[in-house]
Order: C-alpha cells, then structure tokens, then sequence
C-alpha cells in the first residue's frame, strides 16, 4: 500500500481505532488480559476506542498488549510508518524516517524498532527442497578501499571484528537468517536443524570445513569457491542476493548494528524477503501484530 493510499484509507486516528479493531475483534470484543467477552465500550471524551471488562476490572483498548501499547504516536503515523518500512527494500534509516514523518529520531528508531521486533517474531516453517546455507560478515567498512589514494581493500570475513551472520535459503522460497557469536561446526550444524526439514531436503554450501558436521544427517553438496561459483545446480547465490541486501542495507542506511539490536535488523531483512510476492504486506504485517 502506497502513502496516497494510506492517506486515503485513514485520514485520522478514529479511522485507524476501526480499522484495528475489525482486525483485532471482528464482532467480538474480549479482554486481552482475562479473555473475557463480558465487556463494554467506555464512554469517556477524549479517549475514543477505550473499553471496560466487568470481570477483572480492567481498561483497555485495541492496542493493550501490542506494539501500539502505550504510544504517544498518533496512529495514522504508526500506519505510513509501517508502509514506508515495508515499501523500502533496502531498509530505512531512523533519520529519514524522522523527516518522512516530521517527527524526532529517537522516536523514529523507537517506532521502527517495534516494527522491527514484530517482524522478529514470525515463526517460519521449516525450510526445503534445495536449501542453500552460507554465512556473512557485517560491520566495519566496505571492503573496496579507495584506490586513487592508495588505501588497500579491508579485510574480509573471518579473523575481523565484523559480526558473523549464518543464514540458509530454500530455492524459491523463504530465507532464515540469524547473527551468532562465532561460526563453528557446532553453531552451524545447530542452525541448519533447527531451521531446515533434513529428511526433505538437499543442503548446499561452499567448501568451509564447519558444514562437515551436518553431512551425515541430510544430503550435502558442495560448490568449490576457489575453483568456480556454478557448477550446474550446485551454487549459493541465492543466498548471496540476500546478503547484498542485508549489506547496502547496513552501508546504505544504518551504518552500523549494534550487538543488542542487530538480530532485529537481520530479521528485517528476513521478513521483507520471505513477503516479496505478498500481495497485501500491510495487512498482513497488521495482523502479524497483533499476532506477537
């Protein structure tokens, strides 16, 4: 959904209340803190969508206990921030969300962050078919130096300060990803159970010695790097795509993850991938939501 669109579709925040709570509760209001049905809509001025449950006592509204809880945000903001995450395929800045939104940055990174934290939440399905597994390395500088000055390329990869990422693709389908401390046979051979139907599928990976570890539980082919990139159907590059977007979007827009958040903006990534034939990702990322 485009911001024309949005505006269109919630010209203000009563519009965005309805809207939430059709999605929420269709014709069946509860509580979201003791589940029960008995309640009723609160009639006070100034607080549209607020409701008492006469069980527990409570107040609520349609946000009590998702990631609008609380927000000081107006909700039509909440929605085209929600379109702009989701329309920028190389992610989005904390910055120019801001200025997209006329807002500071600290609550642009506080809103885009529990945008984000909901994307992190998706559970996805095990993956497979031809699976491939790779890992990348983020942070630090791009590795082309500047040549008319003389500086030589940065290293690459292992043996750097840069964050390794483990990931794993299913050829036309959905990609899993995450940042871990260190790549080793066990971290590796850990993920790919946890991720991958192994009975179901055939694992491809480059020639690194840590994905020995998996070979004797699933199919297992290998793609010599230092001899070709293709060899038939044996490659990794579309788990390569993927890690060019993770990368122009960290150079591009971020600029550097932190440790505590980095698994968030990873997730992004993942998230934004596995919905690329989504037809309705707005709605879609509502419900998901509400959902988490």
């Amino acid at each position: 959904m485009n911001l024309i669109q949005m505006f269109q579709r919630f010209p203000d925040h009563e519009a965005c209340i309805e809207h939430l709570e059709t999605v929420r509760w269709a014709d069946d209001p509860h509580c979201p803190y003791c589940g029960s049905v008995d309640v009723a809509r609160k009639d006070e001025r100034g607080r549209m969508g607020r409701w008492n449950c006469h069980d527990c006592k409570s107040s609520f509204n349609v946000l009590s206990g998702t990631i609008f809880q609380k927000t000081k945000i107006p909700l039509q903001k909440w929605f085209l921030a929600i379109a702009l995450v989701l329309n920028a395929k190389k992610s989005l800045s904390s910055g120019q969300l801001a200025r997209d939104l006329d807002m500071n940055q600290k609550s642009a990174w506080y809103l885009a962050i529990r945008l984000r934290r909901a994307m992190a939440g998706k559970e996805n399905e095990l993956l497979q078919g031809i699976v491939e597994a790779d890992e990348c390395y983020v942070g630090g500088k791009p590795r082309k130096g500047n040549r008319r000055g003389g500086d030589k390329p940065h290293k690459r990869g292992r043996g750097t300060r840069k964050m390794p990422v483990i990931g794993a693709v299913a050829r036309g389908g959905k990609v899993v990803a995450k940042p871990t401390s260190k790549v080793s046979g066990a971290t590796l051979s850990a993920f790919i159970r946890r991720n991958v139907d192994l009975p179901a599928s055939l694992l491809i990976t480059d020639e690194l010695a840590g994905y020995r570890a998996i070979s004797d539980k699933m199919r297992h082919a290998v793609i010599k790097h230092a001899e070709r990139y293709v060899d038939g159907m044996v490659h990794t590059n579309t788990m390569e795509g993927f890690w060019a977007l993770v990368k122009r979007a960290l150079y591009g827009q971020h600029h550097h993850y932190s440790r505590e958040h980095a698994h968030l903006y990873i997730a992004e990534a993942c998230y934004k991938y596995n919905i690329r034939k989504d037809t309705n990702p707005f709605g879609d990322f509502i419900r998901l939501a509400f959902a988490s």
